[in-house]
C-alpha cells in the first residue's frame, strides 16, 4: 500500500508509534523514527533493519523545537531525497498531567496544552512549508474519542484514573487544526486527516477494562494494531481524496 513511501512518525519510539513504524515498514515503506528516546528509537530502528535493510532510520526529535523539526527534515530528505507524510503521534505532558479537574493548575494547563497541541501545530507548520516546495504531503494527527465527545466520567469510578481536562481539550483542537490546514492548504495538494482512537489498553485496572468495554460494540480496549490498518490507508494513495476529515477507531463507544 505504502511501497517505498517515507513517512515520519513522531512519537515512533512509543506505546502506539512502535507499532506504527513497524506496520509501515511491513508494508514497505521507510519509516522514519522521530522521538526524543534515543536509545529506544535506535533499538527499533536496528531491530526493523535486521529483517529489512535501510527500511527503518532513528532521528531525535522535540516536536516544540523548531530547529529541531527543521534538522529532521534536512537529514531525511537529505538521505531519502523526499518526505511523503508525517504522522503527529507524540504524547508529550509534565509531570503534573493527569491531575483531576479541581486540582489542575493553570501553568500546568496552559504548559500540556502548549508542548502537546502547540507541538503538533509546530510540525505540521514547518513540514506544510515543506510540503509546499516539494509540490505534495500528508499529515495524519493522532486524536481521540474524547476530542469528539464528551468524557464517560462513570466508568472511571473506583480507580484512581481520570480524563485530563487538557486532554480533552488538546485532541478537540486537533481536530479543528485539522480541518483548517486542510482547507488552508486548498490547491496546494497536501492532505490533512484525523485519527480519533478509542481507548488503548495499557495496563489500566481490570474494573476500568470492564466498565469501558461495556459501552464497546466487540472488543473494548483495543490496541496500536487494530489502529495500523486505517493509518496505513490514509498514509497510501488509496486515500488521496480524504480530506480534512476524522475518522473514528473506538469499536462503537461512541454510538
Amino acid at each position: 500500500m505504502i511501497k517505498d513511501k517515507v513517512i515520519v512518525v513522531t512519537g515512533g519510539a512509543g506505546l502506539l508509534g512502535k507499532k506504527f513504524v513497524e506496520a509501515i515498514v511491513e508494508q514497505n515503506g521507510i519509516a522514519i523514527i522521530a522521538d526524543v528516546n534515543k536509545k529506544e528509537g535506535e533499538n527499533i530502528a536496528q531491530q526493523l533493519n535486521e529483517h529489512q535493510k535501510d527500511k527503518a532510520l532513528f532521528v531525535e526529535l522535540d516536536i516544540t523545537s523548531k530547529k529541531s523539526v527543521k534538522q529532521l527534515i534536512d537529514k531525511v530528505e537529505g538521505k531519502f531525497g523526499k518526505i511523503d507524510a508525517v504522522v503527529n503521534n507524540a504524547y508529550p505532558r509534565n509531570k503534573n498531567y493527569g491531575r483531576h479537574f479541581f486540582d489542575v493548575e493553570y501553568a500546568d494547563f496552559c504548559e500540556n496544552v502548549n508542548i502537546n497541541l502547540g507541538g503538533y501545530f509546530l510540525v505540521s507548520q514547518v513540514f506544510a512549508k515543506y510540503f509546499v516546495k516539494q509540490a505534495y504531503g500528508n499529515i495524519v494527527n493522532m486524536a481521540s474519542i474524547y476530542g469528539v465527545v464528551a468524557p464517560c466520567f462513570e466508568i472511571y469510578e473506583g480507580t484512581k484514573m481520570t480524563v485530563p481536562v487538557e486532554y480533552a481539550v488538546i485532541k478537540s483542537g486537533l481536530i479543528h487544526l485539522t480541518k483548517y490546514m486542510a482547507k488552508y492548504f486548498k490547491g496546494k495538494n497536501i492532505r490533512v486527516n484525523t485519527i480519533s482512537l478509542g481507548g488503548i489498553e495499557d495496563s489500566q485496572p481490570e474494573r476500568f477494562q470492564k466498565n469501558y468495554k461495556s459501552l464497546c460494540l466487540n472488543k473494548g480496549m483495543l490496541n496500536a494494531e487494530d489502529i495500523a490498518g486505517t493509518l496505513l490507508f490514509l498514509l497510501s494513495d488509496q486515500s488521496q481524496f480524504i480530506n480534512g476529515q476524522n475518522i473514528i477507531v473506538d469499536d462503537g463507544f461512541t454510538l
